[in-house]
């Protein structure tokens, strides 16, 4: 017998967007292993240890332009210098003697600053005549050059450890001379889709059937995210079979997965067996679409248990497994996902009570950024997803909106 008037427990009650996420990303703890890779193999891969310069960068003072090497000394408070050309500096071919008083070397961008020189003056602004160079007055001493140490000093932290390698990191890491890298190992991550209606593409669908397309949204997601990937498959409405799946995937995989089975009306069983399992919390999240969510550990594995709808699937990954994967793939910190401002170009109705997150397409028109929503909004219409480049955010207390209004939107760029 239940009491309709009891306390509900803190699992039972709706959590916000930010409580979900908060605990998410704090109770988990990046993965332990890691590897050694050339640097042409690091790309998106997360650093274990810190990057440490081995000596200046650049390593000596240079020349940040095209132009002539002078000392500041030797040059007038006012009017022109006219200055003796001694000879040229190329990068990689550096002058070997010392520019004396009233001389010039030649330079190019990148060479070794001579001896004696500390300045260089732009070579559009002198004019040569004969074998000298004439520089106007007004000039500043140490000007278009780039001093040893200036980016990097011996010693320093070039990259942290936590940080994701991107093409400019590459760069970076060879510009030192760090031929080889120490980094995570990369997360291993199963999935699976439950449900007797999910069908395999390929087949013609039974009657009653849909096709399943959550596995194949997952394993863009989690390609994306630079997981070592682990398709599971569909497992059918089973409970020996759900329990099999569940069990196997804790052995191989640092997280789990899986899609369906986890909104109050669906299957029972579904919480029994993980309860028998592990330790798993099913939520109800103050958002729509994506409100049923379980978390927690199933073996030693973290489980993520998102709706079955597909849009809430995308939902749910982006807004809140993504963060607590990111941080057990080792990334530290975790990315800013900024809200921008931008006008409503369409009516918008909604019930205040849960933050909602639409579809929509950014653009500028008429030089002011502005979005309108992707047609049907419903949970399971995936090519609403398909044709737009943000979520229309609206937080709970938002009744509506009307067009020319201020909405927050997310862009997709860095979340998908």
């Amino acid at each position: 017998m239940t009491d309709s008037c009891a306390t509900p427990s803190a699992d039972d009650l709706p959590l916000s967007a930010a409580e979900a996420r908060d605990r998410m990303v704090a109770e988990v703890t990046p993965v332990t292993g890691r590897e050694f890779l050339p640097v042409r193999s690091a790309l998106g891969r997360i650093l274990a240890a810190d990057i440490v310069a081995p000596h200046d960068v650049p390593a000596h003072d240079n020349s940040a332009m095209d132009g002539y090497a002078v000392r500041f000394d030797t040059l007038p408070a006012a009017g022109e210098a006219r200055l003796a050309v001694v000879g040229t500096a190329f990068a990689g071919n550096a002058f070997s003697g010392i520019v004396g008083q009233g001389q010039a070397v030649r330079i190019m961008t990148g060479a070794v600053l001579p001896a004696g020189a500390d300045t260089v003056v732009v070579q559009e602004a002198v004019r040569v005549e004969g074998g000298a160079v004439v520089v106007p007055p007004s000039q500043r001493k140490g000007q278009n050059t780039r001093l040893a140490g200036e980016d990097l000093a011996r010693g320093a932290v070039a990259l942290p450890a936590g940080k994701r390698i991107g093409p400019a990191e590459l760069g970076l890491i060879a510009s030192l001379g760090v031929a080889e890298v120490e980094v995570r190992r990369r997360l291993r991550v199963a999935f699976f889709s439950t449900g007797d209606e999910l069908a395999s593409i390929g087949k013609p669908l039974a009657p009653g059937q849909v096709y399943d397309s959550n596995r194949y949204t997952l394993h863009g997601l989690l390609t994306r995210l630079g997981a070592e990937i682990i398709d599971m498959g569909v497992v059918p409405d089973r409970p020996e079979a759900l329990e099999a799946t569940l069990a196997e995937a804790a052995q191989v995989a640092d997280a789990i997965i899986t899609t369906g089975g986890v909104s109050v009306g669906e299957a029972d069983f579904v919480r029994e067996i993980l309860g028998k399992l592990g330790e798993v919390r099913f939520w109800k999240l103050n958002i729509k679409p994506g409100r049923p969510m379980a978390f927690g550990k199933v073996g030693n594995a973290w489980l993520f248990g998102l709706p079955g709808n597909p849009v809430a699937v995308m939902v749910s990954y982006t807004q809140f497994a993504l963060d607590a994967l990111l941080r057990l793939s080792g990334l530290d910190p975790l990315p800013a996902r900024p809200l921008l401002t931008v006008a409503a170009a369409n009516a918008i109705r909604k019930q205040p009570g849960r933050r909602e997150y639409l579809r929509g397409t950014v653009v500028a028109v008429d030089g002011r950024w502005q979005v309108k929503t992707t047609g049907n909004q419903g949970s399971g219409v995936l090519r609403s997803m398909s044709e737009a480049n943000c979520f229309v955010v609206l937080p709970e207390d938002c009744a509506g909106v009307a067009v020319g209004d201020a909405v927050q939107v997310q862009l997709f760029d860095g979340l998908l």
